[in-house]
């Protein structure tokens, strides 16, 4: 599995579409344990183009502060699963806890 998270100042962004970079996580679901972390700048923001270049990249899950709903429906066509609503922590807190079924996720901060 490979996770991707926005990034800004090193933890989660809220504003995914225009983050700094993204951290691309790969994950050992059965020992539930990161094996490897990549970060990679942002494309420039082109609408519609996220879900492809995150695809490309192998990405299966996308932790996300916010996301609209038309977002997150580009992102399921390519086979990306959305988790909306998660803190603005750190990577590998976010993915340790996801893995482990306790990720605490609020409201979608997105709303377009």
């Amino acid at each position: 599995m490979r996770i991707a998270i926005p990034l800004a100042a090193g933890r989660l962004s809220a504003h995914f579409g225009h983050c700094e970079s993204f951290a691309l996580l790969d994950v050992d679901v059965d020992s539930k344990q990161v094996l490897k972390r990549e970060d990679v700048p942002a494309p420039p923001h082109e609408p519609g183009l996220l879900p492809r270049w995150l695809a490309e990249r192998q990405a299966t899950v996308i932790i996300a502060g916010g996301k609209g709903q038309r977002a997150q429906d580009l992102f399921a066509e390519q086979g990306i699963q959305v988790v909306v609503g998660a803190p603005a922590e750190t990577p590998e807190r976010l993915v340790v806890a996801f893995l482990a079924g306790t990720l605490q996720v609020g409201t979608n901060t997105c709303d377009h």
